[in-house]
C-alpha cells in the first residue's frame, strides 16, 4: 500500500508575483491631442466685391472646417489698401477681421483648408500686394515659431499691421504675439488708419 503524505499548506511557498507589464509608450505625433487643440489666430481681409458678405461667408466656412472650432471673432474694421510701396488711398479700402479658432489640425493642414476657402470665394493670386476678393492669413498657431518657406509663424509682418492688431486686441485685450510680446505694447496696435466698420462681431 502506498502511503500518502499530508502536505501542510503553511509550508507551500507562495507563487511568485507577476511583474506588471511595462506602460505603453505613446506613439510620437505632430498634432496636439484632440481634447486640447491649439489656438490659432486668423486674419481675414477683402477689398473687392461685396466685402462684408465675403468675410461673413468665409467666417462660416472656417467654422465648418473639420477639426476646427471657431471660438471668437472680432467686429469688422476698415483700412486703406496696403501695397508694396505703402498705403494706396486710390485703391478700394479693405474690410478686415480676426478669428480665433481651436484646432487639432497641423499648421500646414490649416493653411491648406483656408487656402481652399479663398479659392472657393474667388481669390485669384496674380499680384502679391494686389487687390483681392479674400485673404486669409494664419497670424499665430499656438506658440509655434517657424521659418518654413510655406508657412512662417507667427506671420512675419503681423507686428506692423494695424489691421491685424487692432481687431485682435478688440477680441482679446491680453493677446500676445510670440516673439514680440503683448500686442497692446506694439505701436501698430494704435494705428489711426484702422476705423470701426461695424460694432457687430462676426460670431
Amino acid at each position: 500500500m502506498i502511503r500518502k503524505e499530508r502536505i501542510n499548506p503553511a509550508t507551500v511557498p507562495p507563487a511568485p508575483a507577476t511583474a506588471p507589464a511595462p506602460a505603453a509608450t505613446p506613439a510620437p505625433t505632430t498634432e496636439p491631442p484632440a481634447a486640447d487643440g491649439v489656438v490659432a489666430i486668423l486674419s481675414l481681409g477683402s477689398n473687392l466685391g461685396d466685402r462684408e458678405r465675403t468675410i461673413r461667408d468665409a467666417t462660416a466656412r472656417v467654422a465648418g472646417i473639420d477639426r476646427v472650432t471657431l471660438t471668437g471673432a472680432s467686429a469688422l474694421v476698415e483700412t486703406p489698401a496696403l501695397k508694396l510701396d505703402g498705403i494706396d488711398h486710390a485703391a478700394p479700402a479693405y474690410l478686415n477681421a480676426i478669428l480665433r479658432v481651436s484646432t487639432t489640425l497641423a499648421p500646414e493642414q490649416l493653411l491648406e483648408a483656408v487656402n481652399a476657402i479663398e479659392n472657393a470665394l474667388g481669390r485669384v493670386r496674380v499680384e502679391r500686394w494686389g487687390d483681392r476678393t479674400l485673404d486669409i492669413d494664419i497670424v499665430t498657431f499656438g506658440d509655434v515659431v517657424s521659418d518654413d518657406a510655406t508657412l512662417t509663424l507667427p506671420h512675419p509682418r503681423a507686428a506692423e499691421r494695424g489691421f491685424v492688431l487692432v481687431p485682435w486686441l478688440e477680441l482679446d485685450p491680453h493677446a500676445v504675439l510670440p516673439g514680440r510680446g503683448a500686442v497692446s505694447a506694439l505701436p501698430a496696435a494704435t494705428s489711426n488708419d484702422v476705423q470701426p466698420y461695424s460694432a457687430e462681431a462676426l460670431l
